[in-house]
């Protein structure tokens, strides 16, 4: 293992880490691959040789994605939230992941191919949710809940009133 951070997010993949690493680092900005790793024998889902551990950076966080085999499936136990400045960067990793085999969920969450779930969500919309008036925050929360991509003019509509 080549990340020496104190705390590595490692997720569960069938065969298909290495790709997955590859789309988060080309998506995401401040993302990279930074090891793949072949099994030194063979696993209950796969031979020596094949791809272990993929070791990867999404956002500045560090990552592992294990290729355990199918045993395991991904939920919405587990997502990255992403934070977004303006419609534009929403759209462009909401598009990113819904395009290339995701699907899209309810108020800004969305799957990726490989049923990793994401929250892409602009910081205008984190900001009213926890507004102090409880009325702006309500606001803004009721346009979310009809939302599945967020829409910023409409959350900004929303914490204008």
């Amino acid at each position: 293992m080549t990340n020496p951070a104190k705390n590595t997010i490692c997720i569960w993949f069938d065969r298909e880490a290495e790709d997955a690493a590859q789309f988060y680092a080309k998506t995401f900005p401040d993302s990279f691959v930074t090891a793949v790793n072949l099994a030194p024998g063979d696993y209950p889902s796969g031979k020596e040789g094949n791809v272990l551990t993929v070791e990867f950076t999404v956002l500045g966080i560090p990552c592992i994605g294990l290729n355990g085999g199918p045993v395991f499936k991904q939920s919405e136990a587990f997502s990255f939230q992403i934070a977004t400045k303006d419609q534009e960067e929403t759209d462009r990793y909401w598009n990113a992941i819904v395009n290339n085999g995701g699907q899209e969920s309810e108020c800004g969450w969305c799957k990726d191919k490989w049923g990793v779930s994401w929250q892409i969500t602009p910081i205008v919309l984190s900001q009213g949710v926890t507004n102090p008036d409880p009325v702006v925050a309500k606001r803004v929360f009721d346009a979310m809940m009809t939302m599945r991509k967020i829409d910023v003019a409409a959350i900004e509509k929303a914490v204008r009133g």
